[in-house]
């Protein structure tokens, strides 16, 4: 198995088999792309016409190069055509029966030296090669899509598989200028065994009517860097295949996080698979567009009929980076903000912070130092509660801990004027406990800010079952008003984006516990493959492990998943002070600690 695979067949022509098609034609090889619909074969050379046309217009290859790739690629509806691969790639419908009929009749063409590989991403690829004459020359090679562009291919050998098969497909992998990662055959693989986890939390969350579709992609965009929500890529991957892939990761894990919620059987068998049907979570154009048009759920504009208090004044409790943050955010914005800490020198040091981030914007040329001058002129730093007598609306950014959040609110409902909005930036703690400790539980909302408060357009706003109209239409204002992004969401543990965020950080440790597969592997498996601005052991160390951990302990106690159980490594690392890069140490170790 020392070929260099010059010759590579592709069986069937759909989305993805097109896309591995012109990745290998645009590398040199010669490809036999093989489909027993002539609709098929015919759309995948025109798709790779367009492409390479798109491509001599940008400059990036030349005409003569353009033809070179285009005379490569042969397309035929007979498996015979087959005969002469070095390696066939199988990228046929998402069955055990369909793969198979493929390799068996695949196993009676081509050469006993020739490497067969699936691009299944939720089927056993051992019982595939079980099922073959060679199950030797058996592997996965998982692309994604779009494979032209998504640099991860995720090389997944059995148990039989031998190794020189598995090493000419890397190298080939790194010869189409891909990053390939090595897996174990198990449903999902790295990428989306993390991935599909996620999506499917998502769409429970959507279905639960805790959030709105929108409210629930916007969070997972704005709040976590994503390229896209997690509906609309469920919309984009396919209802009916994300079913498939969660429907194989459950019959293994039997976690059931990974049992597909109703709504994705629902839409499926309604035929509602999303952008190739024209219809899932959202409604597009025509089948295949990515056009989202409005429909019945899409919100209206003037969805909010109840007017809010004026908001002309801020108060701000705390003194550490999140409320410094959130002050500046305000002052920016015109408002006149009383920054309140437990001591004057405190308070004034916190002023100093957002003096010195408003300079940063200076010298990089994001405001002037008039703008500057004037903003930090609104902020008035205090060192008692009581300055907050006048203000319209209280922020608590103090520490992340329900006693000292109830005694601050238990203050500001003694300070604060009549009608004033008090407001938690809580990421985890029950909103309504610290409405409680007030005399005004109408008056008191969660306004989840994201860190860096300056940068991070998210704020999720969490109203509880006792929050008035009046309240929760202020604070929506308010966001638009400091340029931000409002999400509505209820009073449970993690609202959206933790919720969504810190299963798919545990699974990931998870992952690592069971010896699956590596850190550096999963997390390029994740910004390769899932297009995440950060892998999940790289996050977890910057938000650090302690603070994860608390996180997840919260989402386990509130919903009882046994999923949701914190992995066991976590809290291993917690417990030796390896809380990440602000210890020095925690997945990964940091120099100059």
């Amino acid at each position: 198995m020392d070929t260099p695979l010059s010759t590579v067949a592709v069986v069937g022509l759909g989305t993805m088999g097109t896309g591995i098609a012109e990745t290998l034609a645009r590398a040199g090889r010669e490809v036999i792309g093989i489909d027993i619909s002539e609709e098929a074969a015919r759309l995948a050379v025109t798709s790779l016409e367009a492409s390479t046309a798109r491509a001599v217009e940008r400059e990036r290859i030349t005409a003569e190069e353009r033809r070179d790739i285009l005379a490569r690629f042969r397309t035929f509806s007979d498996l015979q055509a087959a005969a002469d691969a070095d390696l066939v790639i199988e990228v046929v419908h998402e069955s055990y029966e369909a793969k198979q009929q493929v390799f068996r009749a695949l196993d009676t063409i081509v050469r006993p030296t020739t490497v067969l590989a699936t691009g299944t991403n939720a089927l056993s690829v051992t019982r595939l090669a079980a099922d073959s004459a060679h199950p030797e020359r058996v592997l996965g090679m998982h692309f994604f899509n779009p494979a032209p562009a998504m640099k991860l291919v995720e090389i997944v050998s059995s148990v039989l598989t031998a190794p020189q098969a598995v090493e000419a497909v890397t190298t080939l992998a790194r010869d189409l200028g891909k990053e390939p990662v090595a897996v174990g055959d198990r449903p999902g693989f790295v990428a989306d065994g993390l991935l599909f986890g996620y999506l499917n939390q998502a769409a429970a969350m959507y279905e639960a009517k805790y959030a709105s579709r929108e409210d629930i992609d916007a969070a997972m965009r704005l709040g976590c860097g994503l390229p896209m929500g997690p509906l609309a890529l469920l919309d984009l991957i396919g209802v009916d295949t994300a079913r498939t892939v969660l429907e194989a990761m459950y019959a293994e894990s039997h976690d059931r996080l990974h049992a597909p919620a109703p709504i994705l059987k629902q839409l499926s068998e309604a035929g509602l698979s999303g952008r190739k049907s024209g219809r899932g979570f959202y409604t597009y154009e025509a089948a295949g567009s990515q056009t989202v048009v409005r429909d019945a759920l899409t919100p209206l504009e003037s969805a909010g009929v109840t007017p809010g208090r004026p908001v002309r004044s801020v108060g701000v409790a705390g003194s550490g980076t999140m409320a410094s943050g959130i002050a500046e955010v305000f002052a920016k914005a015109g408002y006149d903000v009383v920054l309140a800490a437990r001591s004057q020198e405190k308070a004034d040091k916190a002023k100093a912070r957002i003096a010195k981030s408003l300079s940063r914007s200076v010298d990089k040329g994001r405001m002037t130092a008039e703008a500057r001058d004037e903003t930090l002129a609104r902020v008035t730093p205090a060192g008692s509660l009581d300055a907050f007598a006048d203000v319209d609306l209280a922020v608590e950014a103090v520490a992340e801990d329900l006693e000292v959040k109830q005694q601050l609110f238990a203050t500001l409902d003694k300070v604060c004027k009549p009608g004033a909005v008090l407001a938690t930036t809580t990421s985890s703690l029950p909103v309504v406990a610290c409405a409680r400790a007030t005399s005004r539980p109408q008056d008191v909302i969660g306004m989840h800010f994201f860190n860096p408060a300056p940068a991070m357009k998210l704020v999720e706003v969490v109203r509880t079952v006792l929050t008035s109209d009046e309240v929760h239409a202020t604070v929506r204002e308010v966001c638009l008003k400091i340029r931000k992004h409002p999400v509505d969401c209820g009073d449970r543990a993690g609202f959206i984006v933790n919720a969504l965020l810190f299963p798919y950080l545990n699974n990931a440790v998870k992952m690592v516990e069971q010896h699956y597969a590596s850190l550096d592997d999963i997390d390029a498996a994740m910004k390769l493959g899932g297009g995440y601005p950060m892998g999940p052991f790289q996050l977890l160390d910057v938000v650090g492990l302690d603070v994860s951990l608390a996180i997840q302990k919260v989402l386990h106690s509130e919903f009882r998943d046994p999923g949701l159980a914190p992995a066991p490594l976590l809290e291993h690392l917690v417990a030796a002070g390896c809380l990440g890069r602000k210890t020095g140490r925690g997945f990964r170790e940091y120099a100059g600690r």
